[in-house]
Parts: structure tokens; sequence; C-alpha cells
């Protein structure tokens, strides 16, 4: 799903920062913010406040944005830690990240009423972990220890599969039968560090099978592409995220990896550092896939009125996914929830 990067004029060897200084100018990358999975939940969460009423709760945050969550709040949405926590009869939200089917069953048993609000691209790696562990391979899962994500899908098969923290974390690594396992990976990192640690894996387990499609999402992908472009040409790169976003975060380890000088995550404008700015031509500004969209113009107003007022997009794939909303928001769930508390 990945579109080709469109290529773009590098910085010319030997130009000092001072030359570059004289010409300020944005890079503004497309595409940036919210992907189709995040929109989807996003906008879940509005359409149960809208078709239930609040309070609707959300196991965790719906996606990892301080923004979003506060604006939901302020809406009607309830946040929790865990299902327990919901009470008796009411409606429970599972966040973009995905759940384990424990806590499905958790809400059954809480007598709750449910809108799965997973990314179809992590349901996707759930579905494909239960298939090979059907067929009893050792799954080896890529990605980060504690991330939502990854407790999700470990939790679909947790007999078969091993998590792998990074290729350092492969020498850790132990099967059953190393011509039967499989790699699976968490959908938000970076593409470098996935390949590198398959890479590894590779060196020790030859027969390794992949996924049959790329399991990190393409929005991910193009984030990363634009970044990339941005870093090779840009003095300072402003990230717009959360730092508990794994996606944005990533985007500033890539941007750094691709010559940029300076790269910063900022959940608003305000957190930005003027110091950052000196000696600086060129900012580079992106957007983690959770981010709305006006959390950036508010760094381009921010930008422009330290005299960054040149903006140029740097465009490196069109994208044109959607995804339709969960099922369960076309049902009176709230009916159902009462009636559950009556059996």
């Amino acid at each position: 799903m990945t579109s080709s990067p469109s290529p773009t004029p590098a910085t010319t060897p030997g130009e000092d920062a001072s030359r570059r200084s004289d010409r300020r100018k944005v890079l503004l990358a497309a595409p940036r913010g919210y992907c189709a999975g995040v929109d989807r939940a996003v906008i879940a969460v509005e359409k149960a406040l809208e078709q239930y009423g609040a309070p609707v709760y959300v196991r965790h945050e719906i996606v990892h944005n301080k923004y979003v969550v506060k604006t939901l709040e302020k809406k009607g949405a309830i946040f929790v830690d865990e299902t327990e926590e919901v009470p008796e009869g009411n409606i429970v939200i599972f966040s973009a990240h995905g759940v384990a089917p424990a806590v499905h069953d958790e809400a059954k048993r809480g007598k709750l009423a449910t809108i799965d609000a997973t990314c179809p691209l992590v349901t996707k790696v759930h579905k494909e972990a239960v298939r090979y562990a059907k067929e009893d391979y050792d799954i080896l899962l890529i990605g980060h220890e504690g991330h939502e994500e990854v407790i999700g899908t470990s939790g679909e098969a947790p007999e078969h599969i091993t998590l792998v923290d990074g290729p350092e974390d492969v020498g850790n690594v132990e099967v059953r039968d190393p011509d039967k396992v499989v790699w699976l990976s968490q959908t938000t990192l970076s593409v470098d560090e996935t390949m590198e640690t398959v890479d590894a894996l590779k060196g020790r387990y030859p027969n390794l099978l992949s996924p049959p499609s790329d399991d990190i999402c393409y929005a991910t992908q193009n984030r990363q592409i634009a970044v990339k472009q941005m870093g090779a040409q840009a003095d300072l790169v402003i990230v717009v995220g959360s730092k508990n976003s794994s996606n944005s975060v990533r985007l500033v380890e890539v941007a750094l990896g691709a010559g940029a000088r300076a790269a910063h995550l900022v959940d608003y404008a305000e957190e930005i550092d003027e110091a950052w700015l000196e000696g600086v031509g060129t900012v580079g500004v992106t957007s983690g896939a959770s981010v709305p969209d006006v959390l950036v113009h508010g760094v381009l107003d921010w930008l422009a009125q330290r005299g960054y007022e040149d903006v140029e997009t740097l465009t490196a794939a069109e994208e044109s996914i959607h995804f339709s909303l969960p099922k369960e928001l076309r049902r009176d769930l709230r009916a159902e929830a009462k009636a559950a508390t009556e059996d």
C-alpha cells in the first residue's frame, strides 16, 4: 500500500548552516497525522456518544494522543485502565491498539456492551497469530514490551508467542523447532528497525517464515518515507505527537538517522524551544498517525510568527484508504447492556 516516494533534491554538500539559515522555510510532510485506523477509532467514540449518550467508557487511551483524549473526555468519554472499572450494564470501547481475547471475556462477565475499535491492520496480525498457532508454529513477535498492541497480539496465542524486543534480544530467543518458526510485528515500528531484527533472526533461523504481507502498516511506512526525505534537507525536524505514541517516537529517530541536525517531539506548539531555531534555515514538520492536523497548524503558526512563513509540502505518498466503522454502532447497545444485567 506504500506509494513510491517522490524524488527531492538533497542538500548541497558543504553548504554551511549560516547560508541555510538565510532561507527560512518549512518542509511540511505529506502524508502526516491521522491514519485510517485512528480516524475510525476516534469517530467510533464520537458516534457512540452521539448515538447512546454519555457516559461511554473507553479501555485505555483510544489512541496515543493527549489532545484527542482530552477532547473526547470533554464530550463525555471516560477512560479506564481495566475493564473491571466499568460499571455493569454500560458500554465499553476497545482502543485502536487491540485487546487480547481475555479482555473480551472480562467484558462479558461484567455484562458490558462492547464496541471494538481495533485497527483492521492490527486485527490482521491477530488473525495471523491465531492461524500460525493452530499450525503449531513458534511465533516471534517483534515489538516493544508493554506496548498495548503487543499485549493484545500476544494474548491471542500466549503459548506460541515469544516477544523479540529488537535485534539485541535475538540471542535470548529459544524455539522448539528451528524449521517451524514465523515472525510477526507490532504495526507501528520503524521499518528499518524491524528488518534489522528480522535479519538477525534469520541468521539464527535460516528457515524463518515471513508473514504473507508486510505487518508494518502503510501509514507508518509512508510517514517514515516522508521523514527520511525531509531529514536529508532539514536542519531541524519537529514531530507533533505524544511521548507514548510509538510511531511518533520512531519519526524522531528516523529524522535523525536521515541526517537532520536535530529532531524533537512535541504535543503542542508551546512546547517548542526557540533556542532550537538558532542557525536553522529549514524546519521539517510532521506528525504521528494519531495526531489531528489542528495541532500541526498550531506549529506552523508558531513558526510563521518567527519568520518561517514559506511552507513547502513534501509529498512522499498518496493515501486513500478508509475503514468502515465498527459494526456494533449499528445496534442498540444500551438496550443490549440493560438486557444482560437482567439475565
